[in-house]
């Protein structure tokens, strides 16, 4: 892909990443390039830059140090690459190549591993629940059938205040209170 809009640019970047990757495995014969990617070329719209983004699958361990060699060697193979360019495209100015890691392809295996914990997690905590019970009643809260009728019977109680009862007045005397 290139960074710009230019259809041109899009159409040299992806000849550019055939010709860098094949010429890698055919051309190059340096150690420290083995297992390396080209996953992406950008190329300006002036076409006088072309960023080349790379990755390389590496042993267990040893990926710092095998980039970083790898690194090294594009580095120094770059006229190279750069001249193999120019005589495969046939371009009259062959861009300026820059390599630059890719770091999207290790980004994603870590968060891989972040989704993998996660769902083992709440694949532990729905078995957890599954035989899970209240420490307490199932429903705590009480309704208000429970305070106005008998459940049984179905009878409403009487909840109302009646001064009367709570003074010992006659009935008469108690309405007058009010």
């Amino acid at each position: 892909m290139a960074s710009g809009t230019n259809p041109r640019a899009v159409r040299i970047a992806s000849l550019i990443q055939r010709v860098i990757a094949s010429s890698l495995e055919t051309h190059m014969h340096d150690k420290r390039l083995n297992g390396v990617t080209i996953t992406e070329v950008r190329v300006t719209n002036d076409m006088q830059l072309a960023k080349v983004y790379w990755t390389q699958i590496g042993k267990p361990g040893h990926e710092e140090g095998e980039r970083k060699r790898a690194q090294q060697a594009l580095r120094q193979a770059t006229g190279r690459l750069r001249s193999l360019v120019g005589a495969k495209a046939g371009l009259r100015l062959t861009p300026a190549l820059r390599f630059i890691y890719d770091e999207v392809p290790s980004q994603a295996n870590e968060i891989e591993d972040v989704l993998t914990v996660a769902q083992k997690r709440d694949e532990e905590l729905q078995k957890a629940r599954a035989h899970a019970q209240y420490a307490g009643d199932p429903d705590p809260y009480r309704h208000d059938e429970d305070e106005t009728g008998d459940s049984e019977t179905g009878e409403v109680q009487d909840t109302s205040f009646d001064m009367a009862d709570r003074f010992d007045i006659p009935d008469e005397d108690a309405t007058s209170l009010i």
